[in-house]
């Protein structure tokens, strides 16, 4: 899919280097035919790297998607410029009157708070509120997907007994389901997080369908959908060396952490990890692109705002 990006995004070279057709907004203005409009809430600390694994795999489809940047505004991130933040970003003030066919909230590493003592929980609320009537299909990541099921349904999440960190072997609750269209009986997903969600609560909500668990971590992914909306725990997006990143920071910061399990051969940090879920990765937001945004999302975007949407109470 040839994505289109803001000219200068860091992001651009590396995906050029792996042959991922990447257009500035001069050519992509060039071609006669309709974007896909896909806006992502970026969470993350370091921006320039969650930008690059969502571009990755939102680039592997054969149509053009176009790509808005926000981040929020009660909260300024401590890890990414507020220059670099200018000139790549909005905030929700910049977008809250537009119409998208996608909308990807990410994770963050707020897990260990409640929800509601998130510094920026109130304007996460105004978003996911507006999401509602303003973008087709959505796609919560990580804690964004225990945020977005929590404050939709009052899904609770649970402090695990330890971090789950590792690449661990999922399966598929359902059949035929189009997200996991072409996916194996089992296959492999990254996992770095404290807290987790129960299969017993997601099962309370009718509206829920349970569509992928592992027997070992628990819950994957869950949607809603007939509102096309779908929250992932886990991290298929993540580079081969996340996992890695994330263990020797920790090692530094003296918190003693366990090896990532599943992840490097042998459990041995020394060697480099072995990458088991990259096609799993491609599949899943090439699925989403495909058959809840394209094939579905109304040519006039404006015409989104009238969709129904029903408010589940527990």
């Amino acid at each position: 899919m040839p994505i289109k990006i803001p000219n200068n995004l860091p992001a651009t070279h590396i995906l050029e280097g792996e042959n991922i057709f990447v257009m500035d907004a001069d050519r992509a203005y060039a071609q006669d035919i309709r974007p896909l409009k896909i806006l992502i809430l970026n969470l993350m600390p370091i921006k320039s790297v969650t930008e690059t694994q969502l571009l990755r795999l939102l680039g592997n489809t054969p149509l053009q998607v176009e790509v808005d940047f926000i981040y929020t505004r009660t909260y300024t991130p401590t890890h990414t410029s507020k220059d670099y933040l200018t000139e790549f970003y909005g905030t929700f003030d910049d977008v809250k009157n537009k119409n998208y066919d996608g909308f990807i909230m990410t994770g963050a590493p707020v897990e260990l708070l409640e929800f509601e003592d998130v510094a920026y929980w109130q304007e996460l609320a105004e978003i996911m509120d507006w999401s509602k009537t303003h973008a087709w299909s959505s796609f919560y990541i990580c804690w964004g997907a225990q945020a977005a099921l929590y404050y939709y349904y009052g899904v609770p999440k649970y402090l695990m007994e330890e971090k789950v960190s590792g690449v661990y072997r999922h399966k598929l609750c359902v059949q035929h389901e189009k997200l996991m269209r072409g996916f194996d009986d089992e296959f492999f997903v990254p996992h770095s997080r404290y807290t987790g969600t129960r299969r017993a609560d997601i099962e309370k909500v009718p509206a829920l369908t349970l569509l992928s668990e592992s027997d070992e971590v628990g819950v994957y992914a869950v949607a809603n959908l007939e509102e096309r909306q779908f929250f992932i725990t886990g991290h298929a997006e993540y580079d081969p060396n996340t996992l890695r990143n994330e263990y020797e920071r920790d090692v530094r910061a003296g918190i003693n952490p366990k090896v990532p399990q599943n992840y490097f051969p042998n459990d041995d940090p020394t060697k480099e990890p072995v990458v088991k879920w990259r096609s799993v990765a491609h599949l899943m937001f090439a699925n989403w692109l495909n058959y809840y945004v394209y094939q579905e999302t109304p040519y006039e975007l404006e015409s989104i705002s009238s969709k129904s949407f029903m408010q589940f109470v527990q």
